[in-house]
């Protein structure tokens, strides 16, 4: 019997299986690789402040988008709430923000570090910046625009990892 035939064979399938592993690897790597730069923003974040629970959720990049939603509860209701996207459309990286049910509005990235990210749109009323920042205590965040007499006005949240 003929054994090395059927070695050759299997391993020439293996080869085959292992290269397209990789390709497929690569494929994914290569056609995610804007969302992938958020994966320091997953996780489940609380905040406090002023007497008001804030809470972001944002799921692992996969799929070539971040998904996040949030809320902010006072007394024990529900006092606004957003869903969040982040994706690259057309080579433009930008973080849509649904806020209370109103229209989507997008941010576009404007600047970014390995674990820092800025979205803006000069066109919106308020918040014109939207900017996230890990700290070695948990997540910064920030919005931002015009207040009063054309001042900008800086809102910024404190986040740490929620104890679930």
């Amino acid at each position: 019997m003929n054994t090395r035939k059927p070695m050759v064979t299997a391993l020439s399938a293996a080869l085959v299986l292992g290269v397209a592993a990789l390709v497929q690897s690569a494929t994914l790597v290569a056609d995610d690789p804007a969302a992938r730069r958020f994966e320091w923003l997953s996780g489940h974040w609380c905040g406090e402040s002023g007497g008001e629970l804030m809470e972001e959720m944002w799921l692992p990049p996969e799929g070539s988008v971040a998904l996040g939603v949030g809320r902010t509860v006072r007394n024990g209701i529900t006092t606004s709430h957003e869903f969040l996207r982040i994706e690259t459309r057309d080579g433009v990286t930008s973080l849509t923000a649904i806020h209370n049910g109103q229209a989507p509005t997008p941010f576009k990235l404007t600047a970014s570090g390995s674990d820092w990210a800025r979205f803006e749109n000069p066109q919106h009323d308020f918040p014109q910046r939207i900017e996230y920042r890990r700290t070695p205590s948990g997540l910064h965040a920030e919005i931002a625009g015009p207040g009063e007499g054309g001042k900008e006005t800086v809102i910024p949240y404190e986040f740490r990892h929620c104890v679930d």
